[in-house]
């Protein structure tokens, strides 16, 4: 299949360099442009890890091209870029595509529903509860990848195409997806916002003098413990909406092949087999510019909704906010642009398992 995959990080890299491996034909798309000049020029992506490799995917000059010559849409990019490569996909997306958001953030997959019902369209949408891939992005032409993950959770909007959801992502990536129980349960699957807090808040001070670093390793006790106490914040939430998700230990688990253990030593037997991973070097971090305003937010908003307060998750926000000089309570596009605020629970939870296509916009 051609995938057209929109961005050009290390995640991009990392499922083109999968997709192409596994015998399908990745076409990426950088909304800037800056990240594909060198592979449009002809420069061979070096794989390197878990994937192994020299590939050659195909550049799209724009969103258009991208959709235009692609069976389906793989959206690989942060969460604040999403709004804006939905803008543009929206336009030209067709009835017989699908499109996968890797990983979904911010109840995205509701933001291009409603685009799309607007044009009359209603297409499989699959939303991720993390990526298939980790790992780092050494130059515009190298993906080092840490791990391809075991298991990841999913959903399709509307969840009548569930099963049709279901096989695109097993053909693309095999057979590693468990189906949870619509876009609720995917948007508290999604671990990395609450993990990155406590790494990036506990390591600031490495992020910002640019040091070369060990993730998994500097996960100690206390960091571990603050990982768990968000853990039961986000486990709470599912709970009061009858929902299950995976906890970190099994997500450390899973993602990463190492024994059930304290998230602490979980994460020193992954560097101990040399998979740890190496923190950000830069405070300009994705840890931070994502996973606050597009991760613990809306971790923040569910908890409101459900009455069941995410305080150390606000404290983050507010935190993070203060560490920056910057308000990440307002920078969330997609919940600004769906007005979460005025949906009601029970809306919320009808629109998340039938999308746009059925249920009536609120307001």
């Amino acid at each position: 299949m051609t995938v057209g995959i929109a961005g050009a990080g290390a995640i991009a890299f990392g499922a083109a360099a999968f997709l192409e491996q596994a015998g399908h034909r990745p076409v990426l798309w950088s909304p800037s442009g800056t990240r594909t000049e060198r592979l449009a020029a002809g420069e061979p992506l070096t794989a390197t890890g878990a994937v192994e490799g020299t590939f050659h995917p195909g550049v799209a000059s724009d969103a258009a091209a991208l959709v235009e010559g692609a069976d389906l849409i793989l959206i690989a990019l942060p969460g604040y870029g999403h709004k804006t490569v939905f803008d543009a996909i929206a336009p030209h997306v067709r009835p017989d595509q699908a499109v996968i958001i890797s990983s979904h953030a911010s109840f995205g997959a509701l933001y291009l529903s409603r685009l799309l019902a607007q044009r009359g369209l209603s297409v499989p949408i699959v939303a991720w509860g993390t990526t298939a891939t980790t790992g780092r992005q050494p130059s515009y032409v190298e993906a080092s990848v840490n791990t391809v993950r075991s298991k990841i959770d999913l959903c399709t909007v509307p969840n009548a195409r569930a099963t049709e959801g279901v096989a695109l992502c097993q053909r693309l990536f095999g057979d590693r997806f468990v189906e949870r129980d619509g876009l609720l349960a995917i948007s508290l699957s999604n671990l990395n916002p609450q993990n990155h807090m406590g790494i990036a808040l506990c390591n600031m001070t490495r992020m910002e003098h640019s040091e070369t670093w060990s993730q998994g390793y500097n996960v100690t006790p206390n960091v571990g413990r603050l990982l768990e106490a968000l853990d039961r914040e986000r486990l709470a939430i599912a709970e009061a909406l009858d929902l299950s998700v995976r906890t970190i230990f099994e997500h450390f688990h899973l993602s990463f092949h190492v024994p059930q253990d304290t998230v602490s030593n979980m994460n020193q037997e992954m560097h101990r087999q040399g998979r740890g991973g190496t923190g950000p070097a830069t405070a300009d971090s994705r840890y931070v510019t994502e996973d606050v305003p597009y991760g613990l937010l809306m971790t923040v908003k569910l908890g409101e909704l459900t009455g069941r307060e995410a305080k150390l998750h606000r404290s983050g926000v507010e935190i993070f906010s203060a560490l920056y000089g910057r308000n990440f309570f307002t920078e969330n596009q997609l919940l600004d642009a769906l007005a979460l605020n005025r949906l009601t629970l029970d809306e919320l939870k009808i629109l998340s398992q039938e999308g746009y296509e059925r249920a009536t916009q609120p307001g």
